[in-house]
């Protein structure tokens, strides 16, 4: 009899310590994220990391000074070109950017030490490109040529902290604090095609450069909350320039609202739609190496407000190999754009996601 009674308790223990280990936490909601495109939008419990990885392809084209479309000959017949006086410098812009793309690596790394707080870093890798086109010396509308610049690197660095406000039932407020370090470069330089037909080596405008240079303060807030298969957030953030970098300028402030609203089709897989409004100040000063007859060129020319629109997917593995993975797209398209002097227009941006707590 006691022997029958130990076997059934040695049963039942390795019953109880099977059933542990095949049944791991539950896998969260799709939608515990926001869309891809949020930073710092969740914290994580104590002792927990999370990995991740985001492409991102922006592209501009074409030009609009405030909310008028510009085309590439009114441009260089009726804009001031704000160095005409120095040596070789026409009476208005002479050269034209006409499309530019912008393909972004972030890789981030979160760390929760305790519930209320979670770490993050993130470092980013750039690759962008500008077309251009370059219209004859003096006057008039004749296109000498066309070229294109290019930069890649390093861009700046992130760090900083979540850290929770509230948390009750499934509302969850938290604010943001980070520090942007000066990593990427503001001193890129590649060749030009001139409206003397000349192609020097020169320092590209500012739009083209790596990072901002100065020591930047990003300060924000975010909430979210879920009700069955409907979740909705908020994120309020803003990119403050300390002082003025080594060249002499710092990039306009920016300040930026977002809204998302989502819904969960199935415990993997869950879609949003998000709006973001964003306003950027002018450059305060200039630097002395960058100036060129293009419109890239004028501190003024830089900066504005707009709403953007999104539709996003986010998938979470549910068993196997790609258990509490989690891969998301969100894809923006501009819906209205108000532009400090003639500058390009946004055209369209792609993110894709990749996420791993453990």
């Amino acid at each position: 009899m006691k022997k029958k009674y130990l076997v059934s308790i040695m049963i039942l223990a390795y019953t109880t310590i099977t059933y542990a280990q095949e049944s791991p936490k539950p896998v969260s909601r799709p939608d515990s994220h926001a869309p891809i495109g949020v930073m710092g939008d969740h914290l994580h419990k104590k002792g927990e990391f999370m990995l991740s990885y985001r492409y991102m392809h922006m592209s501009m084209e074409d030009n609009r000074d405030g909310t008028d479309d510009l085309t590439p000959e009114t441009i260089v017949t009726t804009v001031p070109n704000r160095f005409f006086g120095m040596p070789m410098q026409p009476p208005t812009l002479r050269v034209v950017p006409t499309e530019m793309t912008m393909h972004m690596h972030m890789f981030g790394l979160m760390y929760a030490p305790a519930d209320w707080i979670t770490l993050v870093a993130m470092a980013i890798v750039l690759k962008q490109e500008m077309s251009h086109a370059t219209f004859q010396g003096g006057m008039g509308t004749t296109e000498l040529g066309t070229f294109v610049t290019e930069a890649s690197g390093l861009g700046d660095t992130r760090v900083g902290a979540l850290i929770r406000l509230m948390a009750k039932h499934n509302h969850r407020l938290h604010l943001n604090a980070g520090i942007s370090f000066p990593t990427g470069s503001v001193t890129k330089e590649d060749d030009i095609l001139t409206p003397m037909n000349m192609r020097p080596t020169v320092r590209i405008p500012y739009p083209m450069q790596l990072g901002s240079g100065t020591v930047d303060l990003l300060p924000g807030i975010t909430y979210y909350s879920h009700h069955e298969k409907i979740g909705w957030g908020g994120q309020l953030t803003g990119t403050l320039r300390i002082g003025e970098n080594n060249e002499e300028y710092s990039l306009g402030n920016v300040f930026q609202g977002t809204v998302w609203t989502s819904y969960m089709w199935a415990p993997w897989i869950s879609s949003a739609v998000r709006f973001t409004g964003t306003n950027q100040g002018k450059i305060d000063g200039i630097d002395p190496e960058i100036t060129l007859p293009v419109q890239t060129a004028d501190p003024d020319f830089q900066g504005g407000t707009g709403i953007d629109g999104s539709l996003s997917v986010n998938l979470i593995g549910q068993r196997g190999l790609v258990r509490n993975h989690r891969v998301a797209i969100e894809y923006f398209i501009p819906l209205t754009q108000d532009l400090n002097g003639p500058q390009m227009k946004f055209k369209s941006n792609l993110i894709l996601g990749w996420q791993y707590a453990f």
